[in-house]
């Protein structure tokens, strides 16, 4: 298991969050879900910074048949970053999601995957790591009751959940469950 070192706060950081009221002080449970989101894409580029060319290009197979390239994959990580966090800060504000559908989520892939064909492995890693800081920061915002939110969300089949199954289920998985399934396909 990956241990994440933490920065201890100043005093001016203490006192600063003293003075602030309690729903809007840093959340502990923001910043492990931040964490763990840069963890993932961190494995993620650490693995794909290793690939040949060949390996780069290699289809990954989707039930059954080849799908998109790793490199499409890995730049598709890194390019759904900020639509998975403007999900969960919908859902943090109470608001149901109800206008996305997995055969949209399909299309819009399939679409990726067409566009970013021809992905350099260096664009792909460059757009990862910005976007999963970017995402990371803004998940650091979060409050616990931003968390605790709960809403209808359509690719949950309509059910109400919370800001935090979001954020784990779409922004913090993504990166393991791709890295899995590229592994699977290198047979690394």
């Amino acid at each position: 298991m990956n241990t994440i070192a933490k920065e201890r706060p100043t005093s001016e950081d203490s006192e600063q969050l003293k003075t602030q009221p309690k729903t809007t002080r840093p959340a502990g449970r923001a910043e492990s879900l931040a964490a763990r989101i840069q963890e993932g894409a961190a494995n993620l580029a650490a693995f794909a910074e290793g690939l040949s060319e060949e390996e780069w290009r290699t289809p990954v197979s989707e039930t059954g048949r080849d799908g998109r390239s790793v490199g499409v994959i890995v730049h598709h990580v890194a390019s759904v970053y900020p639509i998975e966090i403007d999900v969960a800060r919908t859902i943090a504000s109470g608001k149901a999601v109800t206008d996305v559908a997995w055969s949209m989520i399909a299309e819009l892939n399939a679409k990726h995957a067409h566009d970013q064909a021809g992905v350099t492995k260096a664009a792909a890693l460059e757009l990862l790591r910005r976007n999963s800081c970017a995402a990371a920061a803004a998940v650091r915002a979060f409050t616990d009751d931003d968390l605790d939110r709960a809403a209808p969300f359509s690719l949950s089949y309509g059910a109400p959940v919370t800001a935090q199954f979001v954020i784990e289920d779409h922004a913090l998985r993504h990166s393991w469950h791709h890295l899995a399934r590229i592994r699977t396909a290198l047979g690394r």
